[in-house]
């Protein structure tokens, strides 16, 4: 679309929201002086977007009917064939809904999104596709990605696999339900704040969010920058570790990534934790929502690691409990300014903008009532705090960060992995048709204590389920050093070995 000649209207409209008085020849005098500035757009306009050619055919595909999607966990249905041969050869992968399938509907979780078709596939799309993979559709997931519960979808919740009628957690909500159900092999998950690792404890299956930038982001939705974190999701620990290796490297866009350091992980699950020392983060237990069976049964699993040859011991990490108040201005800010008011991209940095997507998302300002609750309140809040403070609580939150991550990283200066609950919390009853917009919040957020810390300090941490309490799963949480997905998965592919977890 060509970017039109000023009028003295547009002029005006914009001098008033900078706060600049003009005089009519004032106007005049800018509507000239600014014809060589859109002349430049316009160039730009009539180049390509270069963006990178879909490689593998496929059709739109379908939207299954509700009685063949009882827990409306998938959105759309189309089957994509990868390479005649590699490393995923035989695997079947849902994406979740944030992900780019080129030609293939894509919402989000929203009612505003309802309608976009990209026009591209994510980086880690086409990584899977050479390598084999059988892409089988989209999954729904959770309304802009911004719930911790399964309930804010526009077309409705996602139930557990495990027990219909509870949460399946979110924001990756049917990622997690098509793996519980056995559906699909693999799935993509996303994690700002715990949503590859809430659904993963909730639903019963295994999720790895892996060092900040060791997985490209590119072709995906942002939400912001900082906490953007994508990866997998299984039903078991060496699939997770195998998609891992095919997800991770470099891609020379995104730039999330730096000093990236890959590793074969799915050859490196052998060997058990003997020797290995692992650190019970005392302030992961015991919050005010903390279920009993739920620390018992992850101190029982540190007693586990103990009896394979693992020194366990306690520590205290006060800093952790603070963790979620430095995410909230990053994550709540960030969102506000990337994902909604910059058009699901923002701008200041280096990367692939889809811009068929920024100028479809551009439509939710015509529709904000249509949006989740939980979309409404983080926006709302993020509008106010631009509005009326400035960007200075988002630059005191980063730099706190690094405190919090160095609070973390002199624990891990002297043990291999930490251990915690990845949720306080079992999965909880879905909020019924009629609830108040307190208990809806409160289902969507109510879980993150121990996750969201972990999205801003980039440590990888990976939800591994080890056990049962009232028939749903209770999951515990083992956060490594940068880069060093590979001792969580020797720790969880030892620990998985050894027991069934269903059992416990």
């Amino acid at each position: 679309m060509a970017v039109s000649k000023l009028t003295p209207q547009q002029v005006r409209d914009a001098a008033d929201e900078m706060g600049l008085s003009l005089t009519d020849a004032d106007v005049e005098s800018y509507i000239g002086l600014l014809q060589t500035n859109i002349d430049a757009y316009n160039v730009v306009d009539l180049l390509p977007d270069y963006l990178p050619e879909v490689k593998y055919p496929r059709t739109p595909g379908y939207r299954p009917a509700p009685e063949d999607n009882p827990y409306n966990a998938w959105y759309v249905k189309s089957t994509v064939e990868g390479a005649a041969e590699g490393k995923l050869k035989g695997k079947t992968v849902v994406l979740k809904d944030n992900v780019m399938l080129a030609g293939v509907p894509m919402m989000n979780g929203a009612a505003t999104m309802e309608g976009y078709v990209p026009n591209v596939d994510a980086e880690i799309v086409t990584r899977m596709l050479d390598e084999g993979a059988t892409i089988l559709g989209k999954a729904h997931c959770e309304n802009f990605c911004l719930s911790g519960g399964s309930h804010t979808n526009a077309t409705g919740p996602v139930h557990n696999p495990v027990k219909m009628g509870y949460s399946a957690g979110g924001s990756s909500s049917g990622s997690a339900t098509l793996v519980g159900l056995g559906e699909v092999d693999m799935a993509v998950g996303g994690d700002q704040g715990g949503s590859i690792r809430m659904p993963a404890a909730y639903s019963g299956i295994y999720g790895m969010k892996p060092t900040h930038g060791l997985v490209p982001y590119t072709g995906i939705m942002p939400i912001e920058i900082y906490v953007d974190h994508t990866g997998p999701m299984t039903a078991n620990v060496k699939d997770n570790a195998l998609m891992l290796e095919v997800m991770a490297g470099s891609d020379g866009i995104d730039p999330r990534q730096f000093d990236v350091e890959t590793h074969p992980y799915s050859e490196m699950l052998e060997g058990g934790v003997a020797g290995m020392k692992i650190a019970v983060v005392q302030e992961g237990f015991g919050h005010p929502n903390s279920e009993a069976d739920v620390d018992a049964a992850n101190m029982h699993a540190a007693d586990m690691f103990r009896k394979m040859g693992a020194t366990v011991d306690e520590v205290s990490i006060p800093w952790h409990l603070i963790g979620p108040a430095i995410w909230m201005p990053i994550g709540v800010e960030g969102l506000t300014q990337t994902m909604m008011y910059g058009d699901g991209y923002g701008v200041s940095r280096q990367d692939m903008y889809v811009t068929s997507l920024m100028d479809f998302h551009r439509n939710w300002r015509q529709r904000a009532n249509e949006m989740s609750e939980t979309t409404k309140l983080l926006t709302l809040l993020g509008t106010h705090i631009r509005k009326t403070y400035g960007s200075r609580y988002y630059g005191k939150a980063m730099n706190q960060s690094r405190q919090l991550k160095a609070a973390y990283d002199k624990v891990l200066a002297d043990y291999d992995l930490l251990l915690m609950p990845t949720l306080p919390l079992k999965a909880t009853k879905l909020p019924e048709p009629d609830a108040t917009r307190e208990e809806y919040v409160q289902c969507a957020f109510e879980m993150l204590a121990n996750t969201a810390p972990f999205d801003i300090t980039h440590h990888p941490a990976m939800a591994v389920p080890c056990g049962m309490g009232d028939g749903l799963p209770i999951s515990m949480m083992l956060v490594g050093k940068r880069y060093d997905e590979a001792t969580i998965y020797k720790a969880a592919y030892a620990f998985e070995q050894a027991e069934d977890w269903k059992t416990l």
